[in-house]
């Protein structure tokens, strides 16, 4: 019988070499991609996955668009609303008026971080929702009325 390292914690500890990666190097962004981790650590499919499973639920990494998984720091505030909702506060957050032109598709993907087909839905719930013009190309969205806000009750 051959002298194998038993799968039992092994993605546990390579989910700690990750740790200790990301710990190391402010500057990393993104996580490996499971092939890398394959390769790297010379474990099968499955036990890349869980490590990225032990990351998440520790909440050192959140998945972005696609199969993509970013590096969350510490203390870093991460807004897990619908992109819907969160594109909504940019016309509050944005101070913009009725009228007002709405950011660009390819501007809110950069602000947000998501891909351009995520983006697309959210827009067409805040077209649907009345609060948004029809996108168009060449012809820029604009706000056609603003969220409802939150009314404090009156003793």
């Amino acid at each position: 019988m051959s002298q194998q390292a038993s799968p039992r914690g092994t993605f546990l500890k390579i989910a700690e070499v990750i740790r200790a990666q990301i710990d190391a190097d402010p500057e990393m962004t993104e996580l490996p991609t499971a092939a890398t981790l394959m390769g790297e650590f010379n474990v099968s499919r499955g036990v890349a996955l869980r490590v990225f499973d032990v990351l998440q639920e520790q909440g050192i990494a959140q998945r972005v668009s696609g199969s993509r998984l970013r590096v969350v720091r510490r203390g870093e505030a991460v807004d897990r609303r619908p992109l819907a909702e969160r594109l909504t506060d940019v016309i509050t957050n944005d101070k913009l008026t009725v009228g007002a032109t709405f950011p660009s598709a390819s501007k809110l993907c950069e602000r947000f971080g998501v891909s351009r087909p995520t983006v697309a839905k959210a827009l067409d719930k805040l077209e649907a929702a009345g609060l948004l013009s029809e996108g168009k190309q060449g012809k820029p969205r604009t706000v056609l009325s603003l969220p409802e806000q939150e009314e404090c009750a009156n003793p």
